[in-house]
């Protein structure tokens, strides 16, 4: 037996559900714009130079597995670093065990830009969260870390015609 739904609570919602999802993608177009804006760096480049900055990434990271930790696809980081190794801020290289395999080095150069933003960076941040109290924060990942989770377990191939909320 399926229980009845009430239609103005499915209504409601799906109408929460489109705004949460709208507001995330328009989130990501703020952060890109005003990235580039303000520090003159793509989110994606930035993230890019974070992740190899890492010291358990001095020696490279394998190109499958930043793409992996960045959540991008193979065509996209190979865009991006495209233009990162146009500044010199990275470079590839032959994997010394896999000849098959690129790592992807930060350059001398590239520390020293990802130096040079750190303080851009925490303004741009403090400003971003101004409005925000430590437990807001708190929460506020904890919700984000959910949420992408979910969207992980997404298969809508498993779910085919049940559409209750």
């Amino acid at each position: 037996m399926t229980e009845d739904i009430d239609p103005q609570y499915e209504q409601a919602v799906s109408s929460i559900h489109n705004r949460l999802f709208f507001r995330l993608f328009q989130l990501g177009n703020t952060l890109e714009r005003q990235a580039t804006k303000e520090l003159g760096v793509t989110p994606v480049q930035w993230a890019c130079l974070g992740a190899l900055s890492r010291p358990k990434v001095s020696e490279g990271m394998p190109f499958s597995e930043l793409a992996e930790y960045l959540v991008v696809t193979r065509q996209n980081l190979d865009g991006v670093l495209k233009r990162l190794e146009r500044d010199d801020h990275v470079k590839r290289v032959s994997d010394s065990s896999d000849r098959r395999a690129k790592l992807v080095l930060l350059t001398p150069k590239g520390r020293e830009f990802w130096n040079s933003l750190q303080p851009g960076l925490y303004e741009f941040y403090r400003l971003s969260l101004a409005g925000f109290r430590f437990d807001d924060k708190v929460s506020f990942v904890h919700f984000l870390n959910r949420l992408n989770e979910g969207m992980k377990s997404v298969d809508l191939s498993k779910n085919e015609g049940n559409s209750k909320f």
